[in-house]
């Protein structure tokens, strides 16, 4: 049984045997609109919570409920859409997702708000549960790497110049038509996704699994085990970055890091589609690596710009081609299960993500801002460890769809 994730070996649309830039650029764009509204009350938060009446703290939740939409709906909704065509189940999810930011702009009521940051993320959880699958099966089998890594361009870009644009534009025009510019952003990517995105079906009814059996399947569960902790030791690190800087005398230069930080992202995310259809085991030891040195530097070295600097860079590089290596192995490793695999890695993703949150402010009040790097070493060690060992399964040395046998003549 195989199912049609399993089954697209093909060409992509039209049969240039080329990367459909137009679709796979839509599909980065929701992407980004997706990861950048996620973030986006953190730059806006002072002026969200005296709108609304609450507290800044009460405010941050903002983000976190947010995250549990995702986390909480990605799997139930996910199995309950298996057979939706892939282009109106998209198109449904921004929908959704435009309708929320309109009333989170419009609202003066804390908990309509709140409410509205609830199913935004679910909306985006449906997203991101179909976004790599769908740009998977958009691409000819030896481009499926490089396609999952055009779209997953959207990540760093929301999170390094994207959240600083919402920032200065929630300063400029207020918080409310920031988030009716993304409304209107939604918008035009609705048009795009109509014209330019071609249409997939859905699974049959026949060739639905449970999507927890997926778990059953060798690879599965290392890929989702790397996922959960590299994403939570990231997350920790990013989340607390201003605060970090702050206590180290860089306060002034959090959008300067930050910078540095996505810009190697971005680099990162290059070298990752150059190379991720033959070197994915490779490449996911490199960016562990990089992300221990980086946090080996802040630990131990950060008492100057120079440093801070060059951890950020090396933060970076480890990270910007993680989110498209992590999808690309479990989708390798799931294989009939491919779908199933990807639900659950964008809950565990979720649960990482509003953990960091969490985590990072027990350890701000129980060991300092110093306690932030000397996590994240710990954290990566069982990293490496379970990447290491997965060779067989999970982070093999060759790809099972980029080997020799699967590469078309």
């Amino acid at each position: 049984m195989q199912t049609e994730t399993a089954k697209t070996a093909s060409p992509a649309p039209g049969g240039t045997g080329r990367l459909p830039l137009p679709a796979l650029l839509a599909l980065a764009t929701a992407v980004f609109i997706t990861s950048l509204t996620e973030t986006l009350p953190a730059g806006v938060l002072p002026a969200m919570s005296g709108d609304l009446n609450v507290g800044e703290p009460a405010m941050g939740q903002a983000v976190t409920i947010y995250a549990i939409g995702t986390a909480l709906t990605a799997i139930p909704l996910s199995a309950a859409t298996a057979g939706w065509r892939r282009k109106r189940l998209l198109l449904t999810a921004m929908a959704a997702f435009a309708a929320a930011n309109t009333v989170t702009a419009a609202s003066g009521d804390y908990a309509l708000t709140m409410a509205a940051r609830f199913v935004a993320g679910v909306a985006a959880g449906v997203a991101w549960a179909l976004l790599a699958g769908y740009a998977r099966r958009l691409a000819p089998v030896h481009l499926q790497g490089k396609a999952i890594a055009v779209v997953m361009t959207g990540i760093p870009v929301a999170l390094s110049l994207g959240v600083p644009a919402g920032t200065f534009l929630g300063e400029l025009i207020g918080w409310r038509a920031t988030f009716a510019v993304m409304t209107v952003l939604t918008a035009v990517l609705i048009a795009w996704i109509i014209a330019l995105v071609p249409d997939l079906p859905g699974q049959r009814q026949g060739d639905r699994a449970p999507i927890l059996r997926a778990l059953t399947v060798p690879g599965v569960a290392p890929v989702l085990f790397v996922t959960l902790v590299f994403v939570l030791a990231h997350t920790i690190l990013y989340t607390y970055v201003a605060t970090f800087l702050e206590r180290t005398g860089m306060g002034g230069a959090t959008d300067l890091v930050l910078l540095v930080f996505g810009a190697a992202s971005l680099v990162s995310i290059w070298i990752v589609g150059a190379r991720i259809d033959r070197r994915l085991r490779v490449l996911m030891i490199a960016g562990t690596v990089l992300l221990a040195v980086a946090a080996a530097l802040l630990a131990l070295l950060a008492d100057g710009p120079a440093l801070v600097y060059a951890a950020a860079a090396l933060w970076g590089l480890g990270w910007g081609g993680v989110p498209t290596l992590l999808q690309t192995a479990v989708a390798d490793a799931g294989g009939d299960h491919a779908d199933g695999a990807q639900a659950m890695l964008v809950t565990l993703w979720n649960v990482a993500m509003a953990g960091g949150g969490v985590v990072g402010g027990v350890l701000l009040g129980l060991f300092g801002h110093t306690s932030f790097a000397w996590s994240v070493l710990v954290l990566l060690v069982p990293v490496l460890a379970v990447v290491v060992a997965a060779r067989a399964h999970g982070f093999p040395a060759v790809r099972p769809a980029a080997g020799p046998a699967a590469v078309p003549e």
